[in-house]
């Protein structure tokens, strides 16, 4: 008896713990629920909308969709049979009458430039007229008078390839690559390559800018570190002060300074540096200059605030010892910054990555990075498909770096 109550007792009580758990859990994720939410709706969302768009092909299958039927029998090579041309005239009369050539015309003309002309020459052309019932050979026939263009296999592979919903078509293009006839992908040519170079231009000015803001900012916050808490503070403030001005006043600023006749040249001709006004607009320099004076604070904030924390007894306690103050503060003191100077650094590249306004306002044709690109695609040619592959390219490139740094702090810190 006393057995089987001590069973019970154990049972409830294990009841009540697993309750208690439950509850536990519960408040848990009642907490984190907001969060996870506006993750969900701010971040996840919208890359999945990104990659879908990306991929998303739905203007020919709803275009054309007599048209892909046709096709399934065609061998891709030779001049399509007289009922494929049949089926692309009902389509085009369609799609002439829904107000949808447009969509359908611009999606080919991506793939090869001139089919978005060849299509509305050949809609204005519709409907062929005939004394009596029009034949599938008349109607090749009639095509093949509009432009000789109907007759080679190759803009009959456009349409053919584009029979899935989903297409490479615009992340390969964003590599400088396509999809050949037969399904292989190439290299597009040279002379049309763009956006890799694109690509490595934008990695390299986010580089280079991180680099100039951590060469500044490091001193910086070393000296700020090593103020009275009042005086840190006070300089602080004025670090702080760009975060309370618009960046399109700080640019504004920047092309007073740095134009011909601007503050800058009128101060080196003055000093006798140069004999004629220096070109600091429109070029890299002027990118250079802007961006790392708009990112500095990004730099310096997280490097101070680990260096408030170390104690300057370690780097004294070293020299007491023997070491050289330089090898002290290089082998003692900046190790202990490396948490601050990753964050910094890894802060800084991805916003200098995503840079729009100042390369398009202080940069030249050769100068704008990939977001400028994604702009022109999104709101100039409406190619959402395009600009979406953009994005979504740039977006791993930043995810590889930083799992790579990732991968580098923790060996560093012993813990890879």
């Amino acid at each position: 008896m006393t057995a089987s109550i001590t069973g019970n007792t154990l049972l409830t009580t294990k009841q009540r713990m697993a309750a208690t758990a439950r509850k536990q859990k519960l408040k848990a994720f009642a907490l984190i629920a907001p969060l996870a939410l506006f993750l969900l709706v701010i971040f996840i969302i919208p890359i999945a909308m990104l990659l879908f768009r990306a991929v998303d092909n739905p203007e020919v299958i709803q275009r054309l969709p007599h048209t892909l039927v046709a096709l399934k029998t065609w061998d891709g090579q030779s001049t399509p049979d007289a009922p494929v041309y049949a089926a692309l005239m009902q389509d085009l009369q369609q799609a002439k009458d829904d107000s949808g050539t447009g969509v359908v015309a611009r999606r080919l003309n991506y793939e090869i430039a001139g089919y978005r002309s060849l299509v509305f020459k050949t809609i204005r052309r519709m409907p062929f007229e005939a004394k009596g019932p029009i034949t599938d050979a008349e109607i090749k026939n009639r095509f093949l008078d509009i432009d000789k263009r109907w007759g080679e296999p190759d803009y009959w592979s456009v349409i053919a390839r584009n029979a899935k919903p989903y297409s490479p078509y615009f992340l390969l293009a964003a590599l400088d690559l396509q999809q050949d006839v037969d399904g292989s992908i190439s290299r597009v040519a040279p002379t049309t390559s763009a956006f890799l170079a694109i690509f490595q231009r934008t990695f390299v000015i986010a580089g280079v800018v991180t680099l100039l803001t951590l060469a500044m900012g490091f001193p910086l916050a070393y000296w700020i570190a090593s103020l009275s808490k009042r005086r840190a503070n006070l300089v602080m403030i004025f670090i702080l002060i760009p975060f309370w001005t618009s960046i399109l006043v700080r640019i504004a600023a920047w092309i007073v300074l740095l134009q011909r006749q601007g503050l800058l040249n009128k101060a080196m001709m003055g000093m006798g540096l140069t004999d004629a006004p220096v070109d600091l607009l429109f070029n890299r320099i002027g990118v250079y200059i802007a961006m790392t004076h708009i990112l500095l604070p990004f730099m310096i904030l997280p490097i101070y605030s680990v260096m408030q924390s170390i104690p300057r007894t370690y780097q004294r306690a070293a020299i007491s010892l023997g070491s050289h103050p330089f090898a002290a503060f290089w082998k003692v003191y900046v190790p202990q910054t490396y948490p601050g100077v990753g964050a910094g650094v890894l802060l800084v590249f991805i916003i200098a990555v995503g840079y729009y306004i100042t390369p398009a306002l202080l940069g030249g044709a050769n100068d704008q990075m990939i977001s400028y690109y994604v702009a022109y695609f999104t709101n100039q040619t409406i190619n959402w498909g395009m600009a979406s592959a953009l994005g979504f390219l740039l977006l791993v490139g930043t995810l590889l770096l930083y799992f790579l740094y990732r991968r580098l702090s923790g060996r560093e810190l012993g813990l890879g």
